[in-house]
């Protein structure tokens, strides 16, 4: 089987590494990171594009400061909105596939049942909003596309909810974390896999290629940012000395950005349609805690 050229946006970034760490053997692949490539520069962009000439672009490249998002939304949509916009266009024009990262934040938390991909809508912060617009902006251009909402993205590497856990919960005896919030805590190395398992799927059905359109692709099961903070230090209280972990409503944390309550998605048209299902959370984090080491933040 000939392995398709592809090209990797945002190699840089939590994502971006994972991918590349995680490339299958004798691909072709591309990786280009915020240094190779400004995205909000769209001549840069489109050249980089044609430049590299793939078969398959995976853009794991975002804006995702959900909070600064607020004061900087013409920066954020440049980013996930107008972006995507210009890659899906030259994907068109190259008869290429776009795999593109969207996010939980689409959604506006009601309820606790998990989201479906063809669930309303109804971002409640800038963030959300620029990419819900990168989504529509992806699907207007007619290119084929496959785009993945997730959420809670972390990685050994990067900054996240783990590494801050880590490192303030060895400035404090005390951490009080909000208990009223729920996802599913999901590792950018369970991403990567899924993404060449997916890619392995498009080279597989040359003839019964998937639909274009949106799937959910997350790790397994779901908790609140309390509970996914009680598990970090389970995990690692036999290398430092734990803080005690307090749980709190989220309006007693507020956030220049509001969050959803309920940001659990369902991921079963993923596993229905091309196999994939990410691991269980707990066990993904444990897997990351493996990788740190005695390297703690």
């Amino acid at each position: 089987m000939t392995r398709p050229r592809i090209l990797i946006l945002g190699s840089s970034g939590q994502l971006g590494v994972e991918l590349g760490r995680s490339i299958p053997v004798e691909s072709d692949v591309v990786a280009l990171s915020r240094r190779d490539v400004d995205l909000t520069d769209e001549v840069q962009l489109r050249e980089s594009i044609r430049h590299s000439q793939p078969e398959i672009v995976i853009n794991a490249a975002a804006y995702t400061a959900v909070d600064r998002a607020e004061s900087e939304p013409e920066l954020a949509r440049a980013v996930n909105t107008e972006a995507p916009r210009v890659i899906a266009e030259e994907c068109l024009s190259l008869n290429a596939w776009l795999l593109h990262f969207s996010t939980d934040y689409v959604f506006n938390g009601t309820g606790n049942t998990p989201w479906k991909e063809d669930d309303a809508t109804g971002p409640l912060n800038v963030y959300g909003q620029s990419k819900l617009d990168g989504e529509r902006a992806v699907a207007s251009i007619g290119c084929n596309y496959l785009i993945f909402r997730t959420s809670w993205v972390y990685a050994a590497h990067g900054n996240n909810f783990l590494r801050t856990m880590l490192r303030v919960g060895r400035q404090r005896p005390q951490l009080t974390i909000v208990d009223d919030q729920f996802g599913a805590p999901t590792t950018a190395a369970e991403l990567a896999h899924g993404v060449w398992r997916v890619v392995d799927e498009l080279q597989k059905r040359t003839e019964n290629q998937p639909e274009p359109g949106i799937y959910h692709m997350t790790c397994s099961e779901a908790t609140s940012w309390f509970g996914f903070a009680k598990a970090i230090f389970a995990c690692v209280a036999d290398r430092m000395q734990v803080p005690e972990v307090i749980a709190i409503p989220s309006e007693k944390y507020p956030t220049p950005a509001a969050r959803p309550r309920n940001s659990i998605l369902n991921c079963d048209k993923l596993e229905r349609t091309m196999g994939v299902r990410l691991a269980h959370w707990q066990d993904a984090l444990s897997e990351v805690i493996r990788e740190l080491g005695e390297n703690l933040p």
